[in-house]
């Protein structure tokens, strides 16, 4: 096995780690005071290995930079709210559409053509996220699911800026914004249902942002070891680990539909991977932050 697909194994797994430590520590802490810890200690991790790196803050191109720290801390916001209600496999197979959303932003805002293949998987990926979404059977499950649909249109917008700001930007200081954006958002979101922590779960809190980073450096390092379509497709093995955890300690079994709509998604995601695999490195790498 090539050292790149070991790699980005890890960091699914990793991330997987991430996730079930989210849903755990989210029983008795608000998602939103999650985002917060998650990246106000990210944005300390991050800050310092700028001035490691001597990387130095723009002064031209702040706008986007904040456009960006908007859209990933949206993306965080209904991330965690989404794995704090339903079970992560689920939460993660909708994570997952992010791809054809960042193609039908960047066809609009960037006019960008939209492949035939994209126009024939599109159905494909709709029937999946509705069997997730089952508003058929109406639940506050349906509503849950409809977040985790809105986390992966945020992450896809995200997305569509990094493929614009790293062009001009160190993608240390897109991570920055991206954190301290989220760090300043989830204030006021929390401010009045803030709980606090007990000693395991500020141990749990700093875990999620220092494992975050983790999962990001395996993550980093298999797109240099080796190609974006191979990274990108193994990265789905993450579907798996969470399904993993969400049983081993949450019992959660997917049902009959949840399975079917994640073999929709999954397929037409994979197939999308080996027409994309031109993506710029750098837009992969920072997407999943």
């Amino acid at each position: 096995m090539k050292n790149g697909v070991i790699l980005a194994i890890l960091s699914s797994l990793v991330f997987s780690i991430m996730n079930a430590l989210v849903k755990a520590v989210s029983l008795s802490i608000p998602s939103t005071e999650v985002v917060f810890f998650r990246s106000i200690i990210g944005t300390i991790i991050i800050y310092f290995m700028m001035r490691h790196s001597k990387v130095a803050f723009s002064k031209k191109g702040v706008p986007m930079l904040a456009v960006r720290g908007v859209l990933g801390a949206l993306y965080l916001l209904a991330y965690f709210y989404t794995i704090s209600k339903i079970p992560l496999a689920d939460a993660s197979i909708l994570a997952h559409l992010s791809p054809f959303f960042a193609i039908l932003i960047a066809a609009i805002f960037l006019k960008e053509k939209v492949s035939q293949r994209v126009r024939l998987l599109l159905p494909l990926v709709i029937a999946g996220a509705i069997l997730l979404v089952k508003p058929f059977n109406y639940s506050t499950y349906s509503i849950y699911a409809f977040v985790g649909i809105l986390s992966a249109l945020f992450a896809a917008g995200a997305a569509t800026s990094i493929r614009y700001l790293s062009k001009k930007h160190h993608s240390y200081e897109i991570v920055f914004y991206f954190l301290m954006t989220a760090t300043l958002v989830s204030i006021p979101l929390m401010w009045n249902n803030f709980v606090v922590p007990t000693p395991l779960e500020l141990i749990y809190l700093v875990c999620i942002g220092v494992v975050s980073l983790l999962g990001q450096i395996f993550l980093t390092k298999a797109f240099t070891h080796d190609s974006v379509i191979v990274v990108e497709i193994t990265r789905y093995s993450g579907i798996v680990f969470n399904a993993m955890w969400g049983f081993l300690f949450w019992t959660e079994v997917p049902d009959r539909l949840t399975i079917l709509g994640g073999i929709f998604i999954i397929t037409a995601c994979i197939l999308l991977s080996a027409k994309q695999n031109k993506m710029p490195t750098a837009e992969v790498k920072s997407v999943k932050e």
